[in-house]
């Protein structure tokens, strides 16, 4: 399972960096990146809570 952002839409709150800090960054200048863009037994719970609390829908799981 892959995570895609669609940058179009986020606003880089921050939320999922807040919840899932090993998958998600945000940089000085407020840019949002993906630091892994697979979803790991690991990670996958974390993941699907930074997916529900993004305010704008910008992160999806292509399963």
């Amino acid at each position: 399972m892959r995570i895609e952002v669609n940058d179009q839409i986020c606003e880089s709150n921050g939320l999922c960096a807040g919840v899932a800090p090993e998958v998600f960054d945000l940089d000085e200048d407020d840019n949002l990146h993906l630091l892994h863009d697979s979803v790991t037994p690991n990670n996958e719970d974390v993941v699907r809570e930074a997916v529900r609390q993004c305010p704008r829908n910008a992160i999806t799981l292509d399963e």
